[in-house]
């Protein structure tokens, strides 16, 4: 299954042949630099571009194009690579594009050699840069990796060149326009725009996978700046003009469709469509006309059930995928992009209507004879009733989109499989212990302000490639806003009156770490994931009874550094040598008595009894051990950790922040909202996740 990656994340290859896929909006030139630890290339042979399409173990294509295959041999590179670069530039002259922002965001797919998708990225967030460091693969330790780069220049492939260390950059930049204007017969356009809603493209073969149908990267921190797996993906709206290129085709299937069909390219400086690109839309039916009336039932071109005004009704799975699990995740995704889009155009559309006020307002009182008397009055209130309009036309568009959402959410949210399910669902009373591994979690829920009841769920893809932090400082909450306090509704009495206090954070805290590590458990086959925890002061124990109680935990963790020091060590011990058992194919000499399962470590109340030796080893676990299955959550105060100095900053930019309370601290990848986040939770008072553990205990003595 292909892994989606941010800005920042990577993810390991299992291969060492693979194909470089890239997809872009108009014709770019790739190319490949080969460099060594420090990214540093050692001279003009160490790139492999349309001039010169073939290094040891590289290919590239001989001309610009909206789609590329790259072939890389990471065996046959020479000892001294560590980094293999996938270069994208914009050549002068082919296609008309001076700027990467000015078409849909280009997409790069690593696969193997028969297709199969590894990782996909796509490189939103783009402006005025005209080349870019799509992705690298880099070497560690004896492993190869690939990172999403998405390192963007406004000066072009020189710059990028320059930038990685070569002094003849511009006349390697040089050499490639004059290559690639050589074969400037050979440059193949862009393909037409999509004419298929979600649920009428075609499902046939990799290239009609989910993934590169929809982006699905997680949320990006955005109180706490830059992080490595989410940097800045959310920026721009300029992913919005992107994608809206392609709306508006009504539910016309692809092979139907006709050009006059499509619909008119925006003009440059136009206002941006914030429609999802692709989702299925069909179009108003025609007035009828006394010599054609309009027949009865829904219109020919509404496929699927249809409301009585000939509208689609939203269907549970109507999306693209190759299981029902799959096809709601991307329908899921679908929903918060939509509702990241159609919030933007409103907070568009009224600041517009603000700063006409504001104008008009100057103008009418800029001349002092008008500001007294009935035509300054008049004025005013035309300019106010002009605002007014343009506010109520755009909230009437957002209530629209909202009532389909709603509608949408409505079908969704009961069909959803217990990994994606909140703990109230149904779907838990009727819990069986599942035989496979699932493909993604739930870790909480998401809104907007403009919609409080519209509730997205936040899923992530499983294996976990960043670790979690839940929060627990209480300097990290400002006063709760009016979003605050109505998502506090569900949150037990005593947070109801106000900010909750340090003590009943950190309860929470914990309680939101126990949901998660339950709901980890509760997903997977039973004897294929384990929960071990530090906590040096015992003070989690009340938070752990479920886990303990169930056997999902065997025993309340031991206190003091003592029991720090024997759970990191077997941990550390436990990743080494896997790693060492992928490294050389051999699982077969793994000890009897290692644990395989995928684990998670619940730090409790860190860096609280930590010494530098236990630093160096949990940090070592949360770079090393996802790849392996091994993942960190940290239930802690960022405050507290101050005294160490900045040597635990990459740990904390490394991690996915989350909070026991509802905060608005998450920014989406495709317009960067801020949205408010709540922790999954049971209801007050529900026995269900004691329930659900008990079963995965009964099943796990049966077997």
């Amino acid at each position: 299954m292909t892994a989606e990656l941010v800005r920042g994340q990577n993810h390991p290859l299992d291969r060492t042949r693979v194909e470089i896929r890239v997809a872009a909006g108009g014709p770019v030139v790739a190319g490949v630099t080969l460099g060594d630890e420090q990214g540093r290339l050692s001279g003009v042979e160490a790139v492999a571009h349309p001039g010169a399409p073939r290094c040891t173990g590289i290919e590239v294509p001989r001309q610009a194009a909206a789609e590329h295959r790259i072939a890389v041999d990471l065996d046959a590179l020479p000892a001294a690579v560590h980094r293999v670069s996938v270069l994208l530039a914009l050549p002068s002259g082919i296609g008309g594009l001076t700027a990467f922002g000015a078409a849909a965001a280009p997409a790069v797919t690593v696969t193997g050699l028969d297709g199969t998708g590894i990782v996909r990225y796509t490189i939103t967030g783009l402006g005025a840069e005209s080349a870019v460091v799509a992705v690298e693969l880099y070497r560690r330790q004896d492993a190869w990796k690939v990172r999403a780069v998405g390192q963007g220049y406004a000066d072009g492939l020189p710059a990028m060149l320059r930038d990685q260390g070569l002094p003849q950059a511009a006349e390697l930049a040089a050499e490639i326009e004059e290559a690639v204007g050589q074969g400037r017969a050979r440059a193949v356009p862009a393909p037409a725009p999509m004419t298929a809603g979600r649920s009428e493209r075609p499902g046939t073969g990799p290239s009609a996978a989910p993934a590169q149908d929809r982006p699905s990267p997680a949320p990006a921190t955005a109180a706490d700046g830059p992080t490595p797996s989410a940097t800045g993906a959310g920026a721009a709206s300029g992913t919005g003009a992107a994608a809206g290129s392609g709306t508006g085709v009504g539910a016309k299937s692809a092979a139907g469709a006709k050009a006059g069909d499509l619909p008119p390219t925006p003009a440059a400086g136009g206002p941006i469509d914030y429609r999802h690109p692709r989702r299925r839309s069909t179009p108003a039916p025609a007035a009828p006309t006394p010599s054609s009336p309009r027949p009865a039932g829904p219109p020919p071109s509404a496929t699927g059930p249809t409301a009585p005004d000939g509208s689609p009704l939203p269907v549970a799975g109507d999306a693209a995928g190759w299981s029902m699990d799959e096809r709601l995740y991307n329908q899921v995704w679908g929903m918060f992009e939509d509702l990241a889009r159609s919030v933007a155009a409103y907070r568009s559309a009224a600041d517009f209507a603000e700063t006409r006020l504001e104008q008009e307002l100057d103008r009418a009182l800029a001349d002092p004879r008008a500001r007294l008397g009935t035509a300054g009055d008049a004025a005013r209130a035309t300019a106010r009733d002009q605002h007014a309009t343009l506010v109520t036309q755009a909230r009437a568009a957002l209530d629209r989109d909202l009532a389909q959402l709603t509608a949408e959410s409505e079908v969704v949210e009961p069909a959803l499989p217990p990994a994606f399910a909140r703990w109230d669902n149904p779907v838990w009373q009727g819990y069986h212990v599942p035989v496979e591994r699932p493909m993604a979690l739930r870790l909480g829920d998401l809104h907007l302000p403009e919609v409080l009841d519209l509730r997205i769920p936040m899923l992530v893809r499983l294996p976990l490639e960043r670790g979690l932090w839940i929060d627990s400082g209480p300097d990290s909450y400002g006063r709760p806003g009016p979003d605050r306090d109505i998502g506090r509704r569900e949150l037990p009495g005593a947070l109801t009156d106000g900010a909750p206090d340090e003590t009943e954070l950190r309860r929470l805290a914990m309680e939101s770490a126990v949901a998660i590590a339950a709901r980890l458990l509760a997903i997977h086959p039973a004897g294929d994931f384990a929960v071990q925890v530090i906590d040096p002061a015992g003070a989690a124990a009340p938070a752990l009874a479920p886990l303990v109680e169930s056997g999902a935990l065997p025993a309340y963790p031991l206190p003091g550094a003592k029991g720090v020091a024997a759970v990191l060590e077997g941990l550390t011990r436990r990743v080494e040598l896997v790693q060492m058992a992928v490294r050389h194919r051999a699982a077969d000499a793994l000890p009897a008595d290692l644990d395989t399962a995928e684990q998670l470590l619940i730090v409790h109340d860190f860096p609280h009894g930590f010494d530098d030796r236990a630093l160096t080893r949990l940090r070592y676990l949360a770079d090393e051990g996802p790849a392996v299955g091994v993942h960190l959550m940290l239930v802690a105060d960022r405050a507290q950790s101050r005294e160490y100095g900045p040597v635990l900053d990459p740990l904390w930019r490394s991690l996915l922040r989350l909070t026991p309370v509802p905060d608005a601290h998450l920014a989406d990848p495709w317009v960067g909202h801020a949205w408010t986040y709540e922790p999954p939770l049971a209801p007050p008072g529900s026995q269900v996740v004691r329930q659900v553990l008990g079963r995965l205990a009964e099943t796990r003595r049966a077997s």
